[in-house]
């Protein structure tokens, strides 16, 4: 792929594409052919007991074609009786072949039927309760966060934006393989089996009506047209991208990418600095792991904090964001700061000090 005044994207290995659908997070059940394998063997097994009681006690029946009974005719009695068909061509005559019809072959009937109507309610039940919850999910799903890619890079995204408080049911993972689906919504995320490259397949995550989207695919001209597609239909929403090649980082931007994340640069300035400083490794690697030890987080400044300087806050400022700009602790244009301001800072991780991210895009100069 090639866009007007680039360089050819970096190429990297094919995804596979499939059918997409909806998976939504579940409890582990058997599946549903199993279940009904399960009461077709049950149902087979009365059939095959009650067939040969009643061989074993074939002197008590009367057949009215030739007066006796095989043991065809008592897996034809046993078939029509369980069945509730009931032709009356074989009856039992002796006192202990009615009384085992009381006592055993009745309860068996009703034994059979509840195997075979049960079974057919339960997947009658299952498919409109699972059409039930899917609709439901879909009418009350608002400013959700959709993950496009869910390997180490989205897995790794997903357990951060989680660790500042957002709930998985308010997770969408998108991703071509099922199995890969199957393993998110193993974790309580639900998943889209697809191509995020298509609209129908960001549409079904809902993506017009998220508020954040990762995308964290494992070739960079997917991530460029993922993200072209997901802009295109959500004007407003936050969107960060990864990106191996430093070189196509601009054109994620130009796609309309908030921020772009150079993994494999990012991995290389983490390895140089824990060279010169395995300490300083140490802190920056704890500083990006949200939730234990210090976490870096941004949020408003408050009434008491207006008017003052950045290092007078009971908090280390690291930046401030002023409107579009993101400025240093120490920069001219600081000064005092003012209630629309929101600080970048350093803080120790604990439950109560827990920010969510902001919301609202940045634009770059």
């Amino acid at each position: 792929m090639k866009l007007p005044g680039q360089d050819v994207i970096a190429r990297q290995p094919d995804e596979r594409l499939v059918t997409h659908r909806v998976k939504l997070p579940r409890k582990v059940v058997e599946h549903p052919f199993r279940q009904v394998a399960k009461r077709v063997v049950m149902a087979l097994s009365l059939l095959v007991a009650c067939s040969l009681i009643v061989y074993a006690d074939h002197d008590g029946y009367n057949d009215n074609s030739d007066g006796s009974v095989d043991l065809l005719d008592a897996f034809y009695y046993s078939t029509v009786t369980l069945s509730t068909t009931g032709y009356g061509d074989i009856t039992p005559v002796s006192d202990a072949a009615r009384l085992i019809n009381i006592l055993v072959i009745t309860p068996m009937r009703v034994l059979f039927l509840i195997i075979l109507v049960g079974t057919t309610l339960e997947v009658l039940t299952e498919r409109t309760r699972e059409e039930w919850r899917l609709n439901r999910w879909r009418s009350t799903l608002r400013d959700h966060t959709v993950v496009v890619g869910f390997g180490t890079k989205g897995r790794s995204a997903i357990q951060t934006v989680c660790a500042t408080g957002l709930k998985k049911e308010q997770v969408i993972v998108v991703d071509p393989s099922s199995k890969v689906i199957d393993a998110a919504t193993a974790e309580g995320y639900a998943g889209i089996v697809g191509d995020a490259t298509r609209s129908d397949v960001l549409k079904r995550a809902e993506v017009h009506k998220a508020r954040k989207i990762i995308i964290a695919t494992q070739r960079d001209d997917t991530a460029v047209l993922v993200t072209l597609t997901a802009r295109q239909l959500n004007r407003g929403a936050k969107i960060v991208a990864a990106v191996r090649e430093e070189e196509n980082a601009p054109l994620l931007k130009q796609s309309g990418a908030d921020a772009v994340i150079t993994s494999a640069s990012a991995a290389g300035r983490l390895l140089g600095l824990s060279v010169l400083s395995p300490a300083a490794g140490m802190v920056m690697e704890d500083l990006i792991q949200q939730g234990s030890g210090l976490d870096i987080v941004e949020r408003p400044v408050i009434k008491a904090e207006v008017g003052k300087g950045p290092r007078e806050t009971a908090d280390l400022v690291v930046s401030v964001v002023r409107g579009h700009r993101v400025l240093g602790y120490d920069h001219a244009d600081v000064g005092a700061l003012q209630s629309t301001d929101r600080l970048i800072t350093i803080v120790r991780a604990t439950p109560s000090t827990q920010v969510a991210p902001d919301v609202r895009p940045i634009p770059q100069d």
